[in-house]
């Protein structure tokens, strides 16, 4: 799969705000299945694992099995490589404009 095909993977499972929350409640640490439907009431368990299964396609999770319980930890390091792409150099360049507005101002 090329860069451009796993990019949009990601950016298409971080553009539902369900996913977004399950990447919150597993920033902190791993949750099971279960416990991920505990805090997501409005969704049924297989709508939860739906979700998942985009998100672990997209490399933004990593699912481990220990006996009957599905493990989903965060796997940051896609999140972070769009921010190293995307915004790092984007927000470096809007620094450097407000320091210059900020000179021009003051001088």
């Amino acid at each position: 799969m090329s860069i451009d095909e796993q990019n949009d993977r990601i950016f298409k499972a971080l553009a539902a705000s369900s996913r977004r929350a399950m990447l919150d409640r597993l920033k902190d640490r791993p949750q099971t299945t279960g416990e991920l439907c505990q805090h997501f009431p409005a969704l049924d368990r297989c709508t939860v694992m739906q979700h998942l299964k985009v998100l672990e396609e997209a490399d933004l999770i990593i699912v481990r099995r220990e006996g009957r319980e599905r493990w989903n930890h965060l796997n940051p390091l896609p999140i972070k490589d769009i921010h190293d792409r995307w915004i790092g150099p984007y927000a470096a360049q809007a620094v450097e404009i407000l320091a210059r507005l900020k000179d021009d101002l003051e001088g």
